[in-house]
């Protein structure tokens, strides 16, 4: 299964609110190749780290597509600038945040870069995030961690107490 990450905590370019952005980029996605096969639940969660600034709107789709794992993350910064997003900092509020979770079972480690940044799959912090594994639980609650062979509900479990998500839709 192919997992792909999406969060907003800003309105983007045509759309006023992050959960409209959402919405319409699920619907998008199926031009740029790649098709939605499930969706979870979007969740409204706090941002991580902590800080003053507007909460994020997250979710998971699983997708299907005949391009590899590099293609896909490619196609997904791809959808962020179509999307009108500006990248400035880290853990910068953002109209559009778009992150390869899984690539099927596969584990590729710093195999190039893109944009600057290494390239890893599963995503290396996946499995510390709430906003990640609780929409995952959505699409499949057998799902097992390609690396470190932990199922969802024990990562769960893990899960720092701190981190205050809900669902929303």
């Amino acid at each position: 299964m192919i997992l792909i990450g999406l969060g907003a905590n800003l309105p983007s370019i045509k759309y006023a609110t992050p959960l409209e952005t959402l919405d319409a980029c699920v619907e998008e996605l199926g031009r740029f190749g790649l098709q939605v096969v499930k969706r979870s639940r979007w969740y409204k969660s706090a941002p991580v780290p902590m800080s003053d600034q507007p909460w994020y709107i997250n979710g998971v789709v699983a997708i299907q597509t005949d391009k590899g794992a590099r293609d896909v993350l490619k196609t997904l910064l791809e959808i962020e600038n179509h999307f009108g997003r500006v990248r400035t900092e880290a853990n910068a509020p953002r109209a559009l945040d778009l992150d390869l979770i899984a690539y099927h079972d596969q584990i590729i480690e710093d195999e190039g870069n893109i944009e600057d940044k290494p390239f890893c799959v599963p995503h290396p912090r996946m499995h510390e995030r709430a906003f990640v594994l609780l929409p995952i639980q959505d699409i499949d609650p057998t799902w097992v961690h390609p690396k470190n062979k932990r199922i969802l509900k024990e990562l769960v479990d893990l899960l720092p107490k701190d981190q205050i998500i809900e669902a929303i839709v």
